[in-house]
């Protein structure tokens, strides 16, 4: 088949409707790419599904799994019972151990409960700054989920899937809605401490989608994009000659092999990184910032300072018009090597949770304040997230293990039911109460995707004959969070 033909196949013949449609091409095989428009831009702006209530989320993702049990999920009867061995009764329909094996129940002697705002809330003493939010907060304390091992359970928070391959939710609200602002990427990753969150970049790949789509990590500190400065002795038209010179070898590449998204997504990477070159490092820079903003966020405590940074920057991302900002939790700048963990407290949870919340407590405070006194609330969702729970029993005496089984999670912002508690656990806090009211991360991402005006069902993309969608083949909105 000529270059002509394939070309003329591709780009009129098989447009939006026909590849969608036929995916099929006989000499060529099958066409990945939805339309010539996608293959010339494809994060221009795209229409959703309805008109949604969204406009840009920040996916807080509480990395290590903290105890739901002892920042939200108050529980009397678990106080009564602790020391004693968990009653059979509430490990009916539980068949996969834990990785402790089952123990005694467990409640901390230093947790003290209060409830907060109209809604009375319940929360702990760990989270006193988030509690004045209590009455923008959507609980969702029937969470599910499947797995009981971090790096599974996270990419499946992340993908729907336990296996590496699927694009994270990020990928396909930016395949589905494209860019609002051309000169920075539409999904970004943040995280704090002084390494890449564990399993990396699978939890913000494009999986088998056009790798356009990816994610794109800030690190944490002054310079989060690396090598985003141009060269001293090189000049901007000297940088624009050689990327046009680029563009048209590597367009020539391209138009041979259509299918190429990898190509697609250098060329596409090569003009964006010389558009962020002006607009990113403004986007960024946190001195812009007042001292009463970065106080808001935390930033004059030197624990909360490096998780108030990333909110602060994540609030600046979403103001410039970022569709997805990805935010995983590591850990304080001050603290010694052994002390640099997550939320994974399988001991001395009094110590992990102390610090760990208080490293997010006034900044993800200080979020929610900002983005609603600058009216950005009402076109942001926030979603505080996790891979699982932790478990009514206690682990090493001091700590807890994992629970995928019921736990809480929360979002707040746009279109949702400010002040409102969907679901519930038991009675010592291990299982979902009513089955009914169950939350998996299929139901999860459907809701988020239809607050973005995407109904989930027909959000799809053809892969090796297959039309996939992001919630595989599960998922439901869950339409009593919705305001």
């Amino acid at each position: 088949m000529s270059n002509n033909r394939r070309d003329f196949l591709i780009k009129s013949g098989l447009g939006l409707g026909g590849a969608a449609a036929s995916t099929f091409i006989p000499g060529i095989g099958f066409i990945n790419a939805a339309s010539a428009a996608e293959l010339a831009d494809p994060l221009a702006p795209k229409k959703p599904h309805f008109e949604g209530k969204v406009k840009s989320v920040i996916w807080l993702h509480q990395n290590g799994a903290p105890s739901t049990l002892d920042l939200y999920d108050y529980k009397p009867e678990l106080i009564k019972l602790a020391g004693q061995p968990t009653p059979a009764s509430f490990m009916k329909g539980i068949k996969t151990s834990t990785q402790g094996g089952v123990g005694k129940l467990f409640a901390s002697d230093k947790r003290t409960w209060k409830q907060y705002g109209e809604s009375g809330a319940w929360f702990s003493n760990l989270l006193p700054n988030l509690a004045q939010h209590a009455d923008k907060l959507a609980f969702i304390k029937s969470s599910v989920t499947v797995g009981a091992t971090h790096d599974i359970s996270i990419l499946k928070l992340n993908t729907g899937d336990v296996n590496p391959g699927r694009p994270s939710l990020g990928a396909w609200v930016n395949f589905a809605l494209g860019s609002m602002n051309p000169d920075l990427p539409s999904y970004v990753v943040l995280y704090n401490g002084d390494r890449e969150p564990s399993a990396g970049s699978v939890n913000w790949s494009s999986g088998f989608l056009p790798a356009v789509y990816q994610g794109t990590p800030f690190r944490p500190g002054d310079s989060p994009i690396l090598y985003l400065e141009r060269p001293e002795l090189r000049s901007a038209a000297q940088q624009r000659g050689s990327l046009d010179l680029l563009k048209t070898l590597n367009n020539i590449g391209a138009d041979r092999r259509p299918s190429d998204t990898e190509l697609r997504a250098r060329l596409e990477s090569y003009e964006l990184a010389d558009r962020m070159q002006r607009a990113a490092p403004e986007a960024v820079d946190l001195d812009k910032e007042s001292d009463a903003t970065k106080k808001l966020y935390g930033l004059d405590d030197k624990t909360s300072e490096s998780y108030g940074k990333v909110l602060l920057r994540a609030r600046r991302l979403v103001e410039r018009g970022v569709r997805f900002v990805h935010v995983v939790s590591g850990h304080p700048e001050n603290i010694s090597d052994a002390e640099r963990r997550s939320w994974d407290a399988h001991s001395d949870l009094e110590g992990n949770h102390g610090t760990q919340a208080r490293m997010v407590d006034k900044p993800i405070a200080g979020l929610l304040a900002d983005l609603k006194s600058r009216g950005l609330l009402e076109s942001t969702l926030v979603v505080w997230t996790s891979e699982f729970g932790r478990t009514s029993w206690g682990e090493s005496g001091t700590g807890r293990d994992h629970n995928p089984w019921g736990y809480t999670q929360w979002m707040a912002g746009a279109g949702v039911k400010a002040g409102y508690t969907h679901g519930a656990t038991d009675d010592i806090g291990l299982q979902v109460a009513d089955k009914d009211t169950a939350v998996d991360t299929y139901d999860l991402h459907a809701t988020v995707l239809h607050l973005l005006g995407l109904d989930h069902l027909k959000t799809t993309f053809l892969n090796n004959g297959r039309s996939e969608r992001p919630t595989v083949v599960y998922g439901k909105v869950v339409k009593e969070l919705l305001a």
